[in-house]
């Protein structure tokens, strides 16, 4: 079998423009909208999207290679990072590291691309290792880059990476198809077809020794923002977690010829799902403020203190509702008190409830806003499924 790089087209990708056009189109309306409603955003409400964006790729783009991290720690830095007011919390070096380098993708989005910011973020993503022989530099180990599964005696191998001599080669000559295919370079792409054949190029490439998936996913994210202008807060990684399974197999797919069309149309898909998902939580916010306004003076401290704890569980609020007993052990109240509190924030517009008696379980009196997988159709067009 030979791999993209082996055949004689690479790196010269083929894919169907017309099938992406509608879904560009798509992606550009979804990046006007995300911009409109974000300047409905008071100062707070800006900076906790900006924490809450941020946070959530860097821990969902670390939990699809499997490394769980802690989310508090990682807010802590970031917010730590950016300025803002943060606790004193001890951050562990994955923490600190993924949170450095979504910061610096963040700040300096519209940066031409380089080795050494691939290089600083290598170094930030591995804090702490002790296993690796190279950090902060491309992989130099002779032996094959392989991804595989199975057993160790029976390997399945999903994709072999180019040997690492010839890494620096292929890196030279990806930075500078990036930079050039930039909106103002000479070969300008659009958004969501640029961001896709970036991350699949890069991971083709598979230049570092471990984090070539975090690495490859802030690269697209970095694509996106330079698109729209302004770094981008689509949850990408979020979005790909869900679908990571198919993600992976339509990797596997795209890793075995240079004609893209599918990867594009798959990867186009997730990300219009993840803006769509980004301005959900944006009107969450919007929502949440409007809540509060209309309920200022109202409840008690109890009844304050229970829905402030539910709209930090944010759009989704708790899994199965508040119930009785939840508010209980959130406010201390008795068995009683919560009954009659429960029952006086829903005449007061705070919460709805959902069945009767011992059944019964509250949501916040905000409009629910799902969000459905999109796809495209055989005519490009951006359906949800």
């Amino acid at each position: 079998m030979q791999w993209n790089w082996q055949q004689p087209d690479w790196p010269n990708f083929a894919w169907n423009a017309p099938h992406l056009a509608k879904a560009e189109q798509h992606f550009l309306r979804g990046s006007g909208v995300l911009v409109g409603v974000v300047k409905h955003l008071g100062p707070g409400d800006q900076e906790q999207l900006t924490i809450e964006a941020i946070s959530t790729e860097a821990v969902t783009t670390s939990e699809i290679e499997g490394e769980m991290l802690d989310r508090a720690s990682v807010q802590s830095s970031i917010r730590r990072q950016l300025g803002f007011a943060t606790d004193k919390r001890r951050i562990g070096p994955a923490e600190q590291g993924i949170a450095e380098m979504m910061v610096d993708l963040y700040r300096n989005f519209a940066a031409p691309l380089s080795d050494e910011t691939l290089f600083a973020w290598h170094r930030m993503i591995t804090h702490g290792r002790r296993d690796l022989k190279d950090i902060g530099r491309y992989r130099t180990d002779p032996t094959p880059m392989q991804v595989v599964s199975g057993a160790i005696h029976s390997p399945e191998v999903h994709f072999e990476a180019p040997s690492s001599r010839d890494v620096p080669k292929q890196m030279a000559r990806f930075i500078k198809w990036f930079n050039r295919t930039a909106p103002g370079g000479r070969e300008p792409l659009p958004a969501l077809t640029r961001a896709g054949l970036a991350h699949l190029y890069f991971v083709s490439v598979h230049p570092f020794e471990d984090g070539n998936g975090r690495i490859g996913r802030a690269i697209a994210e970095k694509a996106l923002a330079q698109g729209m202008g302004q770094p981008t807060l689509t949850a990408l990684a979020a979005t790909i977690l869900i679908r990571r399974k198919a993600y992976y197999a339509a990797l596997e797919a795209a890793n075995k010829s240079n004609e893209v069309t599918k990867w594009l149309s798959w990867f186009s898909a997730v990300t219009i799902e993840a803006q769509r998902r980004t301005i959900a939580s944006v009107d969450f916010l919007i929502d949440k403020a409007r809540l509060l306004d209309s309920l200022r003076g109202q409840l008690n401290e109890r009844q304050e203190k229970a829905v402030l704890r539910m709209l930090r569980e944010g759009p989704k609020g708790f899994e199965g509702g508040l119930s009785a007993g939840n508010y209980a052990s959130i406010t201390g109240a008795s068995s009683a008190t919560a009954t009659r509190d429960l029952a006086d924030m829903v005449t007061k517009g705070a919460l709805v409830r959902h069945g009767e008696r011992r059944h019964a379980r509250y949501s916040l009196a905000i409009p629910e806003r799902s969000v459905s997988p999109a796809m495209l159709d055989e005519d490009g067009e951006v359906n949800s499924l």
